[in-house]
């Protein structure tokens, strides 16, 4: 490795270390407006009835673009107000570690919906996307607090026990689970832990 590069290496991670404190604070309003979308995406799959494996991907493809805008529109606000420029050295190594999974499972998404096999096969759309996302959520964890990986994990054995038993108790789930399933990852349980880093968070006291 060259010396220019090394020493390039060695800042970006200075500069990640200092701004642990400045990411968690981003976090909590990440993790709560995606958990809101989740949430609302979930009882709107439910309260509508979208069965068919093109409708229920389409729903859910689109709760994630909005997820996704509003999060990055939520961490520029937040760059901007700290005074420093969005698209910094330590943002490229969080987009670049996050965005090779998340491509995949958006990729994955889309044939399985323009193929549109039977509404049955919708957790060929609901596992290798929540699975994925776990994996990009653990690889942005490396430059940001650490329950981030652990939150990592928990969507990722949480995917795992959940299609174990549902093979072995109900191997063709019904859109009222799917949607659940979907709502509960993606809306619950991120509301949760952004509850937990915004109650968490450190205070400053008076001047």
């Amino acid at each position: 490795m060259e010396p220019h590069a090394a020493a390039e290496h060695l800042q970006v991670i200075r500069t990640l270390m200092e701004r642990s404190a400045l990411y968690r604070r981003t976090l909590a309003p990440i993790m709560l407006y995606v958990g809101s979308v989740g949430t609302l995406a979930g009882a709107g799959g439910l309260a509508f009835s979208l069965e068919s494996l093109r409708a229920f991907g389409a729903w859910w493809l689109a709760a994630a673009v909005v997820a996704l805008v509003g999060a990055f529109l939520i961490a520029r606000r937040q760059a901007l107000q700290a005074g420093e420029p969005f698209w910094s050295p330590p943002t490229l190594r969080v987009t670049q570690a996050m965005v090779p999974p998340l491509a995949a499972g958006f990729m994955l998404s889309l044939v399985t919906v323009l193929t549109a096999a039977p509404g049955e096969l919708r957790w060929l759309f609901v596992i290798p996307d929540a699975l994925l996302y776990g994996c990009a959520v653990h690889a942005a964890g490396f430059f940001m607090p650490r329950g981030m990986k652990l939150f990592a994990w928990l969507i990722i054995g949480t995917t795992g026990i959940t299609l174990l038993i549902v093979a072995s108790v109900e191997p063709t789930p019904g859109a009222r689970l799917d949607h659940a399933f979907m709502g509960a990852l993606f809306g619950l349980a991120h509301l949760a832990y952004g509850a937990y880093l915004y109650s968490t968070e450190p205070r400053q006291g008076p001047a």
